[in-house]
C-alpha cells in the first residue's frame, strides 16, 4: 500500500502552527496506508513551531499505526531539528535531507 504524502506550506510560524497541526492530523488520522510522508520542502518562512508540527504528526501518526517519514527540510530547520535532538525522530536513517 502506498503512503499518504502530505505538503507543508511555505510559511509555517507560531501565527499558523496550530491550524496546520489540527489539519495535517486529521489528514493523517484519515490516511489508508501504513506510512505517512511530509513533503517539507516548500517551506520558505518558519520558526520553532514547524518542528513542533512535524513531532504532533510524528505523534499522530504513531498513535494511528503508522510511520511518518518527512523529506525536504530546509537547510535551516535541519540544522534546528539536529540542534534540539529530534532530527532522528523525523528524518529516517539514510534519507537525503534537502539542500
Amino acid at each position: 500500500m502506498e503512503a499518504a504524502r502530505l505538503q507543508l506550506p511555505a510559511e509555517l510560524t507560531h501565527a499558523q502552527a496550530r491550524a496546520c497541526a489540527q489539519a495535517l492530523s486529521a489528514q493523517i488520522s484519515a490516511a489508508s496506508g501504513p506510512r505517512v510522508d511530509v513533503d517539507a520542502s516548500a517551506l520558505l518562512t518558519f520558526d520553532s513551531s514547524a518542528l513542533a508540527v512535524l513531532l504532533d504528526c510524528r505523534r499522530a501518526a504513531l498513535a494511528a499505526g503508522k510511520s511518518l517519514a518527512v523529506a525536504g527540510l530546509p537547510p535551516g530547520l535541519l540544522a534546528m531539528s539536529r540542534l534540539y535532538g529530534v532530527q532522528a525522530l523525523l528524518v529516517p536513517e539514510g534519507a537525503a535531507p534537502a539542500g
